[in-house]
């Protein structure tokens, strides 16, 4: 288990001013947003407008702080808050944001189809995962703190700090300071294991669909 420090973080702006954002982790190591095979950042966006296109990446996006973000993704509109499920959606799709008030801040996670695939999800402030073997999984915690242990392990998270956890079957177990502490697994897999299936049109939120990052 490797925590990474949201201390640590270094914010860069975007090009078009309209925010900053944070790399988490990314792989492979060094990679740029040309040749990852899948990212997770933290970003802050401080003015309305479109967001960058990622053709052939899958995207999603969960608001950790600050008021409602309102989208328009390919002309759907969408509403994300703190309560609000992660919204997976095509790198390709057109999107613009609008927020109600004041900055948001967010967890973008990005793979590359059609190696990879992931998911997003909010838990609960107590519980037990076992990965598989083929997975990455990346504890973020939103808000609060959470202790983590993994086979006699243990790691304390603070408020937006991130806990990475290597491929094994052991389970682990996370408790957080309050129920309302908020803990967003991400799941980085070979594809076509979590790969998406044909909707009707309509987004699944369960299903690794692009997620999103107006800049990077």
């Amino acid at each position: 288990m490797r925590v990474l420090r949201s201390a640590d973080h270094v914010f860069s702006p975007w090009k078009n001013g309209g925010g900053t954002t944070a790399e988490i982790a990314i792989a492979p190591p060094g990679a740029t947003l040309d040749s990852f095979d899948w990212r997770i950042s933290m970003a802050r966006v401080a003015s309305d407008g479109p967001f960058s296109s990622f053709p052939g990446i899958d995207r999603t996006l969960a608001i950790i702080d600050g008021a409602a973000l309102r989208l328009s993704v390919d002309g759907q509109a969408v509403e994300l808050t703190t309560r609000s499920s992660p919204y997976a959606f095509p790198g390709e799709a057109a999107v613009h944001a609008m927020r109600s008030a004041g900055d948001v801040i967010d967890l973008n996670v990005m793979s590359r189809r059609p190696h990879f695939a992931h998911r997003v999800r909010r838990l609960n402030a107590h519980g037990t995962l076992v990965p598989t073997e083929a997975s990455i999984l990346c504890l973020f915690c939103a808000d609060g703190s959470v202790k983590v242990e993994r086979n006699g392990q243990e790691a304390h998270l603070g408020a937006r700090d991130s806990l990475l956890v290597e491929p094994t079957a052991a389970p682990l177990r996370w408790a957080g300071s309050s129920p309302t502490s908020l803990l967003i697994e991400v799941l980085a897999v070979a594809a076509p294991r979590l790969r998406p299936q044909p909707t009707s049109g309509k987004v699944r939120q369960d299903l690794l669909l692009p997620g999103l990052e107006r800049e990077a």
